[in-house]
């Protein structure tokens, strides 16, 4: 948790932010305002993510990415300029990151995550991860649990993407509309006069770590019974981040065929390993995996950079735990796994 009672805003801040203010508080935009927020990976989702968490104001932002930028990386990477292939892409994006919002702190690291310490980490009030490995994901996600910092990741295959976070022990604060009941007035037709009434209620949410959510045990009777509601998107994510931790790499548009029957391969394993109904994850499923498409990449960079905002400010419910975007239904949704 962000603290920052002591701080204030200047009359600069407050301009700039005079709608957030209105939206979630001053207190809220305070806590956004001292808060130090790591973003790992600056494909087309990184980029949204950046872009949307720098807009909110918070205090500084750090770009981490140890690969080259691509031309690929052009069709949703609206941060770096073309003139930038080659080069590395945190620092491709690093001029136009930091134009959206000059009073946010924008700076870049290099290093692969592999290469860091895990005090490099704990070092941010909140870390969101992207293309990373299972093994990576779960090593950074342990690390801030032990700090009490707070964990997010997702990615975007093609159509297809996922979120997960992990808050830890997160309290916040929740309006409720309440109907008070007033005294009757000699003109009130009423049967029972009341007025509403907002008030602000102090929640808390407990967290899982990552490796607990993928680690779910499906021979449970309640797992067994979300079967029936007929969504994979659980099982999709499983598919793509064993592929990426088999093939150091995500499945390749140049390599469609090839890829597709590997994904194939193993979706069949996990419908063997876990015990699901044949046909359960389909083929069409599969086979829009490939690259980042910018419409979902914005999609689900507005969701988690709107979990950021809504763990740094403590206000209204966060997500708990995973957020998923469904292509074929064209729906986005919530479940929680894990616990």
């Amino acid at each position: 948790m962000v603290e920052n009672n002591d701080m204030e805003l200047s009359e600069a801040e407050a301009e700039q932010y005079d709608r957030q203010i209105r939206l979630w508080g001053l207190e809220s935009q305070k806590r956004l305002r001292a808060s130090k927020v790591l973003i790992i990976g600056l494909t087309g989702l990184g980029a949204e993510i950046a872009k949307n968490i720098i807009l909110s104001g918070v205090k500084s932002v750090c770009l981490l990415d140890n690969e080259k930028l691509r031309e690929t990386d052009l069709y949703s990477q609206f941060l770096s300029p073309p003139d930038k292939v080659g080069e590395n892409r945190a620092e491709a994006s690093l001029q136009r990151a930091k134009a959206l919002n000059p009073m946010v702190e924008v700076t870049t690291e290099t290093k692969s995550v592999d290469d860091l310490p895990d005090s490099f980490f704990t070092q941010f009030d909140i870390v969101c991860a992207t293309g990373l490995k299972q093994e990576q994901l779960e090593r950074i996600n342990n690390a801030c649990r032990d700090s009490n910092k707070k964990f997010l990741c997702g990615d975007v295959w093609g159509v297809f993407g996922y979120m997960f976070a992990d808050l830890v022990d997160h309290e916040y604060s929740e309006e409720i509309v309440q109907h008070k009941a007033v005294k009757r007035g000699p003109d009130d037709t009423a049967k029972n006069p009341c007025e509403k009434v907002t008030i602000n209620v102090k929640r808390r949410a407990i967290y899982v770590p990552l490796q607990n959510a993928l680690s779910a045990d499906w021979s449970k009777p309640e797992l067994r019974s979300r079967l029936r509601r007929g969504d994979p998107s659980y099982f999709v994510m499983k598919i793509l981040l064993r592929f990426r931790d088999e093939n150091n790499r995500n499945p390749d548009p140049s390599k469609r065929k090839a890829d597709t029957e590997i994904l194939l391969r193993m979706r069949d394993e996990i419908v063997k390993e876990l015990n699901l109904p044949n046909g359960f994850v389909s083929d069409a499923l599969l086979t829009d995996v490939f690259g980042i498409v910018s419409g979902v990449a914005a999609v689900l960079g507005g969701v988690i950079a709107q979990e950021v905002v809504k763990a740094v400010s403590q206000r209204e419910p966060p997500h708990n735990n995973m957020f998923f975007f469904n292509p074929i239904k064209c729906v986005g949704f919530v479940e929680l796994y894990g616990q």
